[in-house]
């Protein structure tokens, strides 16, 4: 069995985090978010697996079009891998900033 991706995976590459953020809005067809990019075809293809398969992007066939519409719940992991170590580096910078007022 495929191990599932993850958002970190799907978010680190730039062009998904612009497919993201193209979809975050609104629900657009394949081929609209190629239209975007100056890629081929395939490597869109490809980018939008990664996304579909940590959940951040929802497919759905219509006719022959696919529609793409994300799913930014998916981010939640993010923000709470991020959120731990945001008190972190604000203690430190409060620090550095007493240090520096002295």
């Amino acid at each position: 069995m495929k191990a599932r991706r993850d958002v970190f995976q799907a978010i680190a590459d730039p062009t998904r985090r612009a497919i993201i953020g193209l979809l975050a809005g609104q629900t657009l067809t394949l081929n609209t978010i190629a239209e975007n990019f100056n890629i081929s075809q395939p490597a869109i293809s490809k980018h939008m697996r990664i996304l579909t398969e940590c959940g951040l992007v929802a497919v759905v066939k219509k006719g022959r079009e696919r529609h793409c519409t994300a799913r930014l719940n998916a981010l939640r992991e993010v923000t709470r891998w991020a959120e731990q170590y945001k008190k972190f580096w604000n203690d430190r910078l409060d620090i550095l900033e007493d240090l520096l007022n002295e």
